[in-house]
Order: C-alpha cells, then sequence, then structure tokens
C-alpha cells in the first residue's frame, strides 16, 4: 500500500477517534475571517480545552461514515473547521455563537451533540444554554426559596406578637 492512502486513513482515523469521544463537536465556516481574528477565536477555544481543526472535507465524510455520523456530510461542503469538545457540551456552541455575533463572516453549520446529528438551530439553541454553574445557582436558588420563606414567616409572626405583647 502507498504511503499516501497510508497517510490519509491514518487521518480518517483520528478524525473517527476524535467524532466518537467528542461530547460535542460544531462544524462552522469560517470564510472570510482575517488571520487575527482566527486566531483570537482559536485562542479563546484552546483556553476552554476544544480542539480546532481544519481537515479536508472527504476524509472528515469518511469519518463521519465510519462513526455513524452520515448525516453530518451534507454540511460538509466548502472551508470548513471542527471544533471538538471531549468535556463541556455546550462550551463550543457557546464560544463559536458569541464569536459568530460579534463576526457575521463566521457561519455554524452543524454540528453532534452527545452522538446525534444537530442542526444549525440545535448548535445555537444549546450555546444560549446558562453554563453549568448558572443552571446549579438556579437549583440552589430554587431550593432555597421554601426554606427563606418560612424563615421569612417566622419572623414575621414573632415581630407580631412582640407588638401584641407590648
Amino acid at each position: 500500500m502507498s504511503k499516501v492512502l497510508e497517510a490519509k486513513q491514518a487521518l480518517v482515523g483520528e478524525i473517527a477517534d476524535k467524532f466518537k469521544s467528542a461530547a460535542s463537536v460544531v462544524v462552522v465556516d469560517y470564510r472570510g475571517l482575517t488571520v487575527g481574528q482566527v486566531t483570537e477565536l482559536r485562542k479563546q477555544l484552546r483556553e476552554a480545552g476544544i480542539d480546532f481543526k481544519v481537515y479536508k472535507n472527504s476524509m472528515t465524510r469518511r469519518a463521519a461514515e465510519a462513526t455513524g455520523l452520515e448525516g453530518l456530510n451534507e454540511h460538509l461542503t466548502g472551508p470548513n473547521a471542527i471544533a471538538f469538545s471531549n468535556e463541556d457540551v455546550v462550551a463550543p456552541a457557546k464560544i463559536l455563537n458569541d464569536f459568530a455575533k460579534q463576526n457575521d463572516k463566521l457561519e455554524i453549520k452543524a454540528g453532534v451533540i452527545e452522538g446525534a446529528i444537530a442542526s444549525q438551530e440545535d448548535v445555537k439553541a444549546l450555546a444560549e444554554l446558562p453554563s453549568r454553574e448558572g443552571l446549579l445557582s438556579m437549583l440552589l436558588s430554587v431550593l432555597q426559596a421554601p426554606m427563606r420563606n418560612f424563615a421569612l414567616a417566622t419572623k414575621a409572626v414573632a415581630e407580631q406578637k412582640e407588638e401584641q405583647g407590648a
């Protein structure tokens, strides 16, 4: 087998492994961004622990087919970059959506969220969700509300009793 073919098969295997291990994947069209803008985007993604790569569409299509994500192939046209996140499901969608709001040249095309193909709208909806910490603080607030209301009612009753007794 030729070395070129072996290199291509290795690359397809690498991309397929990334698809399998990723909690979420976002495909974007970065056409029209300046080098400075792409550098800034890569920096933001790197700080969040997200792998942002540009692969040939033909290699990505083969990797998608190998992992059962054939539905992603229709979005793999033109220049694409792919963000892979192994830990945080929301982070790549949130960072890319925020960046796309500031730079209209960046277009979110599709994604994969926990093994399921996600449309552009799904990725944007995921990006609008609060962070994990935000959701936990909302839950904590909801859990504390009954106790807080009970304490306020008890205090009001105690103050009323003091006024009646005085």
